[in-house]
């Protein structure tokens, strides 16, 4: 059996989970988020906790099991307590500035490159005292695509290997290469 998938998930207060054959809802006080699932697996929610079960023992259903436990557990964390991804850009002249809900870089390119908020993500651009850096927030219910917005935001402007100008995760620290060198 599944490590992963044989522990069982607590449900908070205020969360409802639902199953039918093919899909899982997490519905709570953040919102809903609705997940299909392969038919092998099946959803149990009794006493306030959810367990996932699978039908036989394929190399598939097996990594099935853990994967549909791990990604419930993120629905319920996520419409109880949502997710969030912070950012960093780093470089003289690059700024994100917030207009409405688009996100607009501004990387060292020609013109600035907006990005629109998806449904369900919201950005958050707090002040920011240092000349050298700024962060930003992305905020969301759903963990895939909180982390998938945030990827795109930093593919805008990978972190420079030399210099260590551009966007990257606020906990990344990047790898910096020394620059020529000269023998003697």
């Amino acid at each position: 059996m599944s490590r992963i998938g044989k522990i069982p998930v607590s449900v908070p207060a205020g969360v409802t989970v639902s199953f039918t054959p093919g899909e899982v809802k997490v519905k709570g006080p953040k919102g809903e988020l609705t997940q299909p699932m392969d038919t092998s697996i099946s959803v149990k929610v009794e006493d306030g906790s959810v367990s996932v079960e699978r039908s036989g023992n394929s190399k598939q259903q097996k990594a099935l099991h853990g994967l549909y436990r791990a990604l419930i557990n993120n629905m319920i964390i996520g419409v109880t307590k949502g997710y969030e991804r912070r950012l960093r850009i780093v470089g003289t002249g690059y700024r994100v500035e917030l207009k409405g809900s688009t996100l607009e870089i501004s990387a060292g390119y020609c013109h600035p490159v907006n990005m629109e908020a998806p449904a369900g993500i919201e950005f958050d651009v707090p002040k920011s005292a240092s000349r050298e850096y700024m962060d930003f927030i992305v905020r969301g219910i759903d963990k895939q695509k909180v982390m998938e917005v945030a990827t795109q935001i930093r593919r805008v402007r990978p972190p420079d290997l030399y210099m260590g100008k551009g966007i990257r995760f606020s906990d990344e620290t990047p790898r910096k290469l020394d620059g020529k060198s000269f023998g003697s």
